[in-house]
């Protein structure tokens, strides 16, 4: 095919067979996200249509790292190459080739709404805030009673990193918001703590970015909880809006802010100061690092491999076609295992262990979340066929995904134990605070 019948081929499975609204700009310069709403998982609703309606296919690798940003950027991938294009390593070390892991720059993981307000406090600082990462590539997500994976639950809360936060750094993070209440009370609480903001203080509440369409986001589910911060500005009716898990700052209407948060889709909040934060004591990282460390399971490749299954077997009345949306939150907990790096970053600085090495565990982790890439969209091929010769593919892609993870917490596990010989008294009995299991 040629780039215009590649071109009219995306414009008609996006007219046609997905029925996307948001057509107006479509064109070769449109952004897929900012002007066209697409976010990751309708890209690869994209790509399956046309694999399945007009035979065209890209390789796994390009399914799976989406580094693509316009129209004209996805036409290309159809196109005939000669030599197939390289890919960056080390994508997320920062700094420089020769600073490595071990240099001032490092690229910052936003993979957790919650723990990147709270961090954001520790940076400010001047406190090493990847410690607190050690829990959030196995953060706690829910499957619904239909077999459905959700990032966000009524029975999800944040009460294990936030007592273990105030444990490490000693902050108090004070839940200000009380489900007990009407939604009208707690925005009235909300109101008076924006006020009475101090300099160092955060007031944390969460919304639904689906109703912040201002705001640009890769993930444009409905509804969209997330937490982020709010303070007052010179006009009364404008808050200044800082966001460090999407690396946005800046000042939106006060009305619009407050609409997203009256959603019945969302409710919560915390407030904290971050002056309060210290250095957290090597007895205390031992034992987050044991609360959090689920050394012989991975429950995402678990909850999936349950989910696939359920789909397959019919239970309790559901089918393969409801496949595709049980799984559409998925690229909303895969990237959490980005936060690998925080792990591995933090031992091998600790432990002036060699960086070449550390980029080799990069390039693993890499492996595993563009492994889930891949799953996603097998499970996503398999749910609208409804050919069940491609569950195989899928159970294949479950394997390597759950042998990538455990290869990765192996060798976390091995270097928490060389840091813990040369920080922690053999003789000290540390007490936990105990992680609800999933």
């Amino acid at each position: 095919m040629t780039n215009t019948e590649i071109l009219t081929a995306i414009h008609t499975v996006l007219t046609g067979q997905m029925m996307h609204a948001h057509m107006d700009g479509f064109g070769l310069e449109a952004r897929l996200n900012e002007d066209l709403y697409l976010d990751s998982v309708l890209i690869l609703q994209i790509f399956l249509n046309l694999e399945l309606e007009y035979g065209l296919s890209v390789p796994e690798e390009a399914i799976a790292r989406q580094d693509i940003e316009t129209v004209a950027d996805l036409v290309a991938l159809y196109e005939p190459k000669p030599v197939a294009a390289v890919v960056p390593a080390f994508a997320l070390t920062g700094g420089t080739t020769d600073e490595g892991v071990h240099g001032e720059a490092y690229y910052d993981i936003k993979v957790h709404c919650f723990a990147s307000c709270v961090c954001d406090g520790l940076k400010r600082q001047g406190l090493d805030h990847r410690p607190f990462y050690f829990g959030i590539w196995d953060a706690k997500f829910a499957v619904s009673d239909r077999f459905e994976l959700l990032y966000h639950a009524p029975e999800i809360s944040q009460e294990f990193f936030r007592g273990w936060f105030e444990r490490l750094y000693g902050v108090t993070v004070r839940e200000w918001y009380d489900p007990e209440k009407t939604k009208l009370e707690n925005l009235g609480v909300m109101l008076d703590l924006v006020k009475k903001r101090g300099e160092t203080g955060s007031v944390m509440v969460m919304l639904d970015m689906f109703h912040l369409p201002e705001r640009e986001n890769k993930f444009n589910q409905n509804p969209f909880p997330h937490y982020l911060m709010l303070q007052e500005t010179a006009d009364p009716d404008t808050w200044f809006v800082h966001d460090p898990d999407y690396r946005w700052e800046g000042e939106i209407e006060r009305k619009k802010v407050i609409h997203a948060i009256m959603q019945p889709t969302v409710g919560g909040g915390y407030v904290f100061d971050q002056a309060q934060a210290r250095t957290p004591e090597p007895e205390d990282l031992k034992a987050y690092f044991e609360a959090c460390f689920l050394k012989d399971r991975n429950p995402l490749v678990d909850a999936v491999r349950e989910i696939v299954t359920a789909h397959l077997d019919g239970q309790k009345g559901i089918s393969l076609s409801d496949l595709t949306a049980a799984v559409r939150e998925l690229p909303v907990i895969t990237i959490r295992k980005y936060a690998y790096e925080h792990g591995f970053a933090f031992f091998w600085r600790a432990l002036k262990l060699p960086a070449g090495e550390f980029e080799t565990w990069c390039e693993e982790i890499e492996a595993l979340v563009q492994s889930l890439k891949t799953l996603h969209y097998a499970c996503m091929k398999l749910g609208q066929t409804g050919d069940r010769v491609l569950a195989a593919p899928v159970f294949e892609k479950l394997d390597e995904a759950d042998r990538l993870e455990t290869k990765l917490k192996a060798k976390l596990d091995e270097v928490f134990g060389l840091w813990c010989d040369r920080n922690i008294p053999a003789s000290i009995d540390i007490p936990m605070l105990k992680r609800v299991a999933r």
